[in-house]
This record gives C-alpha cells, structure tokens and sequence, in this order.
C-alpha cells in the first residue's frame, strides 16, 4: 500500500486514494469534508497547501498529524 501524501495534489484525490484519511483532516478542522457536496466540489480544486491557508491551519500540524498516523507527506515545498 502506497503511503504518501502529496500536499500539492487536490484534497479530493487524496482522499479517494486514501479514504481513511477524511477523518483524520474532518478531526483537524477541515469540517466542509464532511459534507459530500463540499469534497466533491471545492475538494476537486483545492489542495492541502490552499486549505491550510484558507483554515488558518498550520501546515505543519498537518503534515505532523499525517506522519503520525503512518504517511510519508510530500509536496510541501
């Protein structure tokens, strides 16, 4: 199983590569998530690098999270 998360990638094929993973960024504080209608639009678009920006979540405790449970995060630069 691939474990990588690409923080340039859009927040949507993320999570359809990673389903487990919507839980972790919903308990973050990306709440729209959880709303399928919200994933299916702006998670299209959106990428974890803009959604940190736009939630004023530090990049940081996102990648820490990540890491923690069990993901190589790259994209980031």
């Amino acid at each position: 199983m691939n474990n990588t998360i690409d923080l340039s990638k859009p927040v949507a094929q993320t999570i359809k590569e990673h389903p487990e993973v919507k839980d972790i960024l919903v308990e973050l504080g990306f709440k729209p998530l959880a709303n399928p209608a919200m994933l299916n639009t702006v998670g299209k678009v959106t990428t974890l690098l803009a959604g940190s920006k736009m939630t004023r979540i530090p990049l940081e405790k996102i990648k820490q999270t990540l890491e923690f449970n069990g993901y190589e995060v790259i994209g980031d630069e």
